[in-house]
């Protein structure tokens, strides 16, 4: 019977704890050392959710939400042509939803309970979604400036929602107490798990591209876990020998918070810890994604690169992509904002995929 092994990316130490976040031996981030092979022929051809991918998925489905098999939409805006992968039709409204999933049907395996994560939204909604689901008690731990409308979500789900003043330190070591007391950490930052739950998103766009591979894929960027999963998602398909190239991977960011651009134009390894300013795209205000290497390795292994937007170019295009009919949120914004700097990189006729990872209907502005 399967078993998925944890290795840390730093060390290469084997981690015998089921649900261990970081390895005990050096804190460094752990990743599934022998995820299943993509094969196409494993396929649930009349399952409609990640779970038809169910072979290739490192967990047993306890409970599933319908989450994604989301719409692939051609799109023109401005002139550019283009696929907005529409991640905001997940269950609980954002992209968040594939990755949850797989963690949390992960840690039921284990008979956890108490579950603990920080969050100022998206992912908070989602671990309150799927841990009610699974019979779990959800505590979210969030900045007391967390979105109105994102609170509710969360305790509409069943969720303990802790308000923390101060910043994402404060609400870190917050929730940390919780785990110290006994909580798991339901983490869509450190688990491999939520990005196993991510590839599910390259297959479903190689499957409504009629089994092609995009030129490239443009989303926002946090902690980058969306960006890792297209990432390895293609990677897999590309080792079974299904594919035979990547698409190159844009990572998109505010000028308020851009580590992963600031690593890029001065070559680095990894992205360094910056001080985030104010801005309307909270959901990617990340000041040192813990994965920070591992993405700019992506950034490096599939031709890609780092793009930064302006603020004052973010509500006009999504107003603009309203009109389109596809209301988003402010950080699924960004990427629109950009879409003449991508183009320029490589052409009018290049096959883009867009990334709109969360529903407007969240946002306060």
């Amino acid at each position: 019977m399967y078993q998925a092994q944890l290795v840390c990316v730093d060390c290469s130490v084997a981690v015998d704890d089921a649900v261990a976040w970081i390895c005990a031996s050096c804190g460094g981030v752990l990743e599934i050392a022998n995820l299943p092979m993509f094969d196409p022929d494993a396929i649930k051809a009349d399952v409609w959710s990640i779970w038809r991918y169910e072979a290739m998925i490192p967990t047993k489905q306890h409970v599933t939400l319908g989450e994604g098999m989301t719409p692939l939409v051609k799109t023109e805006l401005n002139g550019y042509q283009f696929y907005a992968k529409c991640e905001f039709l997940n269950p609980t409204g954002s992209y968040k939803d594939r990755g949850v999933a797989v963690m949390m049907n992960h840690i039921a395996e284990s008979g956890a309970i108490d579950i603990a994560e920080e969050s100022s939204g998206n992912a908070g909604a989602s671990v309150s979604a799927y841990a009610s689901a699974l019979g779990m008690r959800p505590r979210i731990f969030s900045p007391a400036t967390a979105p109105q409308g994102k609170q509710r979500q969360m305790k509409q789900y069943g969720a303990e929602v802790v308000l923390v003043d101060g910043n994402r330190d404060a609400v870190n070591a917050a929730r940390a107490k919780a785990v110290d007391e006994g909580a798991v950490y339901a983490s869509h930052s450190y688990s491999p798990f939520f990005i196993a739950g991510q590839m599910t998103a390259a297959w479903e766009v190689w499957e409504q591209l009629d089994k092609n591979v995009p030129d490239a894929i443009a989303l926002p960027v946090g902690q980058g876990g969306l960006l890792l999963g297209y990432y390895h998602g293609f990677k897999a398909m590309k080792d079974a020998g299904v594919i035979d190239r990547l698409p190159r991977i844009f990572a998109i960011q505010t000028r308020a918070c851009d580590p992963v651009i600031r690593a890029w134009e001065q070559g680095l390894d990894e992205p360094e810890k910056v001080i985030a300013d104010k801005t309307v795209a909270d959901g990617i205000v990340i000041p040192l994604p813990v994965r920070g290497r591992q993405i700019i390795n992506a950034l490096h292994d599939t031709d890609g690169g780092a793009i930064r937007v302006e603020e004052d170019t973010i509500l006009p295009a999504r107003d603009a992509l309203a009109k389109k009919g596809l209301f988003v949120e402010p950080t699924s914004a960004t990427t629109i904002a950009v879409l003449d700097k991508l183009f320029n990189l490589f052409g009018e006729d290049a096959t883009l995929v867009v990334n709109l990872t969360g529903n407007g209907l969240k946002a306060s502005v």
